[in-house]
């Protein structure tokens, strides 16, 4: 059983938009009971360094009384009420049976995509799967995974199951899709585990409101000051100032009104209606970011300082480019991150510096890649555009940030003509290719040298291949593309069945690429994909790929997740994932 694996041996808006070009990929539940809470369901156990549940918030001992409100309204009958007449009927309430979440644009993968998985040990790997992960595409397929509207597996609770992936999906830095997943579940149905999750959820999104409908049953199963603190900013919020300061001083449970993570709660509780307080946030004395912390200065619109994101994990800062009470300047750094880790598309990279460009931001730093953006789209000189092209690359400084000027480049890149004359065609060819554009990319098969680096990247990356690829060719490429690189074309190519046997055993004894070893993990992630089920194929990638740099990904992992892929009807993924390796390695 490989429920407490982490790692192979063999190595290492609101409505979430598509982050696939158009074209790519395209090929009644009976209501369940309601759960009680489940009253010793621990906090989510945090793998995201310095972005856990509100851990410097301690735990309060019993519940902070509801106190009445003191202001005085009209006179209302005051007779019976019937509730019932103002409650869903049953067959408006969400299923537990099935759980999920459509995002337009975006195939869902099936309602069995996890099989026979017996839920217990689903939720058990995604909760020790550390994320982000190393694949752009892996965590595109996983998100679209685990947002999918899926059956409920066997052994787990389905508001549980739900939280689950919207605990990971926060630890990928998906917070839109996590949102959209908690939001299918209807607050009567909420379990422990699903509330300490929302309330991660309501954070992430810089939305202290969301924990309005559930500040009253957070505290009475979940005994921390962070609830308290909710249930006074929520009165706050409500119109009611006077409660919200008696609820305030109740939540503080003796630690100092100076203590940063109450300045927080006073700061959203007075932008309430008749909110009257003035507070003032000093960030000195702050080490750590935290998902408080984060959540409720950016829905204040309180500046997190820059250095402070170093001490949390990288997620924060995909949230942070996602945080629509943020401006497109102060997002654009962000979201660049967060496209090469699946979070961002192409299309929003350059709707976001379209803003930035007609704002008033258009003579900054920002500004200026918005200028090159949009001469790499509009010039009527192909030279200029590439010129364009080139420039917004040579800005980029790491690895990452090259590949992100590669998919915020993509859209423009397949606009340029194929011409034998364009110098390092590779790297418009990755450009498009990192962004889904493979039809626009295999328009220059006929102009790139065979064995060359761009030979490679089509060869991986062609929707319509048929026939194996030549070895001949493949060691002209091997001899170019040097030892690192022609090892995962290799385990690309042969995961994808473009090799003939002999030359795919040829190949693995010349790179030295175990593509026959085996363990656990390979055993699994090769069953899943004989069995089509798609989404324990995309979870057991995500396994595969735990690092946050391609350089700890093995050859020999890349091809039983291609392999896996290609064998659950993935192919498309495990095309641009074999692309990507290619790209993303010097």
């Amino acid at each position: 059983m490989l429920a407490g694996a982490a790692v192979p041996a063999l190595g290492q808006q609101d409505k979430p938009e598509s982050l696939l070009p158009p074209g790519f990929d395209e090929p009644a539940p009976a209501p369940a009971p309601r759960p009680a809470p489940a009253p010793a369901a621990s906090a989510p156990a945090s793998t995201v360094p310095s972005a856990a549940p509100i851990s410097s918030v301690p735990t309060l001992g019993n519940d902070s009384a509801a106190l009445s409100n003191t202001t005085d309204v009209a006179e209302v009958p005051t007779g019976p009420v019937d509730l019932s007449r103002y409650e869903l009927p049953d067959y408006a309430k969400h299923s537990l049976n099935r759980t999920g979440a459509l995002a337009a644009g975006n195939t869902p993968f099936p309602a069995k995509a996890f099989g026979a998985t017996d839920g217990r040990t689903l939720a058990v790997l995604m909760q020790r799967l550390s994320a982000p992960v190393a694949s752009r595409w892996a965590s595109i397929a996983l998100r679209r995974a685990l947002m999918s509207p899926l059956n409920t597996p066997r052994h787990i609770n389905g508001a549980d199951f739900a939280a689950e992936r919207a605990w990971l999906l926060l630890r990928m830095g998906e917070a839109n899709a996590a949102r959209a997943v908690i939001n299918d579940v209807d607050t009567d149905n909420y379990t422990t585990r699903m509330l300490q999750v929302a309330m991660q959820v309501s954070l992430a999104t810089a939305d202290p409101g969301g924990l309005c409908g559930i500040a009253d049953r957070g505290n009475q199963y979940i005994h921390q000051r962070g609830w308290a603190l909710a249930k006074a900013m929520c009165a706050g919020l409500a119109g009611k100032p006077n409660e919200a300061g008696q609820l305030l001083d109740q939540a503080r449970g003796g630690t100092p009104a100076s203590d940063i993570d109450n300045l927080l709660a006073e700061k959203v509780l007075g932008t309430g209606a008749q909110g009257r307080r003035a507070v003032t946030l000093e960030w000195g004395g702050i080490t750590r970011l935290n998902a408080w912390r984060w959540g409720l200065a950016t829905a204040t619109g309180e500046e997190v300082p820059l250095s402070l994101y170093n001490s949390a994990g990288p997620q924060v800062r995909y949230w942070q480019s996602l945080a629509p009470q943020l401006s497109p300047r102060a997002r654009a750094a962000a979201a660049e991150l967060a496209a090469t880790a699946g979070v961002f598309s192409n299309a929003g990279l350059v709707d976001l510096y379209s803003e930035i460009a007609e704002g008033d931001d258009a003579n900054s730093t920002e500004g200026a890649v918005a200028r090159d953006l949009r001469t790499a789209y509009t010039d009527g000189n192909v030279a200029e555009r590439i010129k364009a092209i080139r420039t917004l690359w040579a800005e980029a400084s790491t690895p990452r940030t090259q590949y992100a000027r590669l998919i915020l480049t993509a859209r423009a890149a397949s606009w340029i003509p194929a011409d034998a004359k364009v110098e390092e065609p590779e790297k418009l060819i990755a450009s498009m290719l990192s962004a889904g554009y493979e039809t626009k990319a295999m328009e220059w098969r006929t102009v790139v040298p065979r064995g060359s680096i761009a030979w490679g990247l089509l060869a991986l990356g062609d929707p319509g291949a048929q026939g194996p690829v030549a070895y001949g060719d493949f060691d002209a490429f091997k001899d170019a593309a040097g030892q690192r690189r022609a090892q995962l074309a290799f385990a690309g190519l042969a995961g994808l069945g473009r090799f003939e046997t002999s030359d795919a055993q040829r190949g693995a004894q010349a790179l030295n690429v175990a593509i026959g070893a085996q363990n656990d993990w390979t055993r699994a992630i090769d069953a899943a994909g004989r069995r089509g089920d798609s989404g324990m194929v995309a979870l057991f990638a995500a396994v595969g790929m735990q690092s946050r740099v391609w350089d700890n990904v093995t050859p020999e992992a890349l091809f039983h997740i291609v392999a896996a892929m290609r064998a659950a009807g993935m192919t498309s993924y495990a095309r641009m994932i074999a692309v990507e390796a290619v790209t993303r390695t010097a």
